[in-house]
């Protein structure tokens, strides 16, 4: 098993890629913190990793309050005495033109999107150091690499956090810790489906996404999940600083 020993710690994991990633991770061996703002979520993660012969526990987070973040990590310690891998995904996407966005949108996107994944490093790191590195893997987007109409707040976080995961990979990378991110396309998610059932037209929204993508489909959870796989196991033991599209050839156009 690819992480057996192993204690990682994965943030939204109670629902979507956070959901897939947790139980394939605890497949792999790994002891899996399963952090999630939603209880009911998070809880039932857990459960479901146990039921298949896998160890996790629940800490619940908002990844926009440090004390909270801090908290998340100490708990991930104190049960399982250290920490390997740190895969910050939670997230959330709130659609408008810059000339729709008011100064509270824009905060919380930064503040789930961008902050979440720095304060998540903040805490994490001092803890790798301590066991002589890890891996952090951040979810980013496609929509951190190019644009999209109607998606200012989401862009400017997600474009955010893939410079902040290059920027920490060279800061700790003499310490073993190597930093990465994964930016999907369109994946078949709640917060996906709820994006699409909230537009004008659905049905044309579908269409719209679904034409842009080479491969013609939207990812599974699974598929991010196994690109985070490898970005925590040691077969990227030589790979930091890296933006890995996962997004159906998106970015290749």
């Amino acid at each position: 098993m690819k992480l057996k020993g192993k204690v990682a710690l994965i943030t939204g994991a109670g629902s979507g890629i956070g959901r897939a990633t947790a139980l394939l991770f605890a497949r792999e061996g790994a002891k899996v913190v399963v952090a999630d703002l939603i209880e009911r979520a998070g809880v039932e993660t857990v459960g479901d990793i146990k039921a298949s012969g896998g160890e996790a526990i629940f800490a619940q987070v908002d990844v926009s309050q440090a004390v909270e973040v801090e908290r998340m990590v100490r708990v991930a310690v104190e049960r399982y005495g250290r920490l390997d891998i740190l895969f910050n995904n939670a997230g959330l996407t709130l659609p408008a033109m810059v000339t729709e966005t008011t100064e509270e949108l824009w905060q919380k996107s930064l503040d789930v999107n961008l902050k979440g994944v720095m304060l998540g490093c903040k805490y994490a790191i001092p803890e790798m150091q301590k066991v002589g590195g890890g891996s952090i893997i951040n979810t980013a987007s496609m929509l951190g690499l190019v644009a999209s109409p109607r998606q200012a707040p989401y862009c400017a976080a997600k474009g955010g956090v893939v410079l902040l995961t290059k920027q920490v990979a060279l800061d700790y990378a003499r310490d073993n810790i190597r930093v990465n991110c994964i930016c999907p396309s369109e994946v078949d998610t709640p917060m996906h489906r709820k994006f699409i059932a909230e537009s004008p037209d659905p049905e044309a929204t579908k269409k719209r996404l679904l034409e842009r993508i080479p491969l013609n489909r939207v990812a599974q959870p699974e598929e991010i999940a196994a690109a985070a796989l490898f970005l925590a196991s040691d077969d990227s033991s030589y790979i930091t600083g890296v933006a890995l599209p996962v997004d159906g050839g998106v970015t290749a156009l």
